[in-house]
């Protein structure tokens, strides 16, 4: 059956021009990148204007292809709203190969720092900065060569990111080939100030070193027959027995008599109840380790339940914002896809004051569809503004 034409889209499908305001300062230093190699002198679409056209992309479901961006580019209020002219295909192709995504990185940390907490409190203070770490698969297509994965028949890109809990948004990221390492892209990654929370996969005595020696903290799991040598077995107060706590000590070295002391100073270990069983009747118990010997052990325990978060957000990122949907193929054209799509959610975050969920995200995408009025999304913002912030579930 052959492939039926998309109708013409018309000016009034397409809205949000207004939250754009926030990205001209924000996109304005990337104009002049890759001109240089433009020796002819004319370079129609700039780095700027194709970054705005992504967002654009994913602000208006009713695009769903660079065919449709290109499309729309052609329209007159768009071109006026996000500065740019009409945008050839040949263009919106070459540019996923011109543009370097590493200069949309710092964006990321910039919308970041303009977030406002979704958790506040004692709890949050405690556990100020808990930025939880993972990678989740994006599927390629056979020809995508650069995406190495399992065998040379299947394809994939993975995602690294580091997630803030505490506001409910992503603080910076990378892309590379479904096979690599992950804890390698962690110590790449690394900044001072942290309360890194991470999951089994990552767990490494070297790692933990150079989570320290970068200035900042950890909570990690490890597994069950970790070797220790215990300095102090501490008591626990009836919050932490409450929390699941069953047992919090003190360890002079992680490792056996004949390992190396690779950290070089005293951790804890804390052991939290899950309240699951194994196929064997056993009960499944998490072993935490963490260098913050202040930190009670029931907020140990909660730290790394938050780390839960950054799996409702890859849920989030991938299913209602919609990136999993690939527009471009090549390792460069995907990680400015990506790029622009965490850009994406940090702004209606900003906006709103709230973590991104479905409801609000449905209320942005009736907006830009031409059902909801102007004074409708605003209206919906305020009541959110208006309620007090709920904490994060768990699980």
């Amino acid at each position: 059956m052959p492939r039926q034409r998309q109708p013409a889209l018309q000016p009034a499908q397409l809205r949000g021009y207004k939250y754009f305001a926030l990205l001209r300062p924000l996109l304005e230093r990337l104009h002049d990148h890759a001109c240089q190699r433009d020796r002819a002198g004319n370079r129609c679409l700039h780095y700027d204007e194709y970054a705005a056209l992504l967002l654009f992309y994913f602000f208006n479901p009713i695009l769903t292809s660079l065919r449709g961006l290109h499309q729309a580019s052609a329209l007159d209020k768009v071109q006026q709203r996000l500065g740019c002219g009409r945008v050839a295909l040949g263009s919106l192709s070459e540019a996923s190969r011109v543009f370097d995504p590493a200069l949309l990185r710092p964006l990321l940390g910039a919308l970041a720092e303009q977030a406002q907490p979704v958790v506040t409190g004692k709890e949050a203070e405690a556990l100020a900065a808990l930025t939880a770490v993972d990678g989740s698969f994006w599927r390629g297509l056979p020809r995508m060569a650069w995406a190495l994965w399992m065998d040379p028949e299947h394809r994939s890109a993975k995602l690294h990111l580091h997630f803030d809990v505490l506001k409910g948004v992503p603080v910076d990221a990378t892309l590379t080939p479904g096979a690599c390492s992950e804890p390698d892209q962690l110590r790449a990654m690394l900044q001072a100030g942290r309360l890194y929370v991470i999951d089994r996969g990552y767990a490494g005595y070297g790692l933990f070193a150079d989570i320290l020696q970068a200035g900042s903290s950890f909570v990690g799991r490890l597994k069950e027959d970790a070797a220790f040598t215990v300095q102090e077995e501490r008591v626990l107060p009836p919050a932490a027995r409450a929390a699941g706590v069953l047992r919090d000590v003190v360890v002079s070295k992680l490792g056996s008599e004949h390992h190396k002391d690779i950290l070089g100073q005293p951790v804890r270990l804390v052991w939290v109840a899950t309240g699951k069983r194994r196929p064997d009747g056993s009960e499944e118990v998490l072993l935490l380790c963490t260098d913050r010997l202040d930190l009670p052990a029931e907020l140990v325990a909660l730290a790394y339940k938050y780390r839960w978060q950054i799996e409702l957000f890859f849920r989030w990122f991938k299913c209602i914002l919609g990136a999993r949907h690939l527009i471009a193929q090549s390792e460069n054209g995907l990680t400015l896809q990506l790029y622009a799509g965490l850009i994406a959610s940090l702004l209606i975050s900003v906006w709103t004051g709230h973590k991104p969920t479905k409801r609000t995200f449905e209320m942005v995408c009736l907006y830009f569809s031409g059902w909801a009025s102007l004074e409708e999304l605003d209206a919906h913002i305020q009541t959110l503004q208006e309620h007090p912030k709920k904490k994060p579930r768990p699980f």
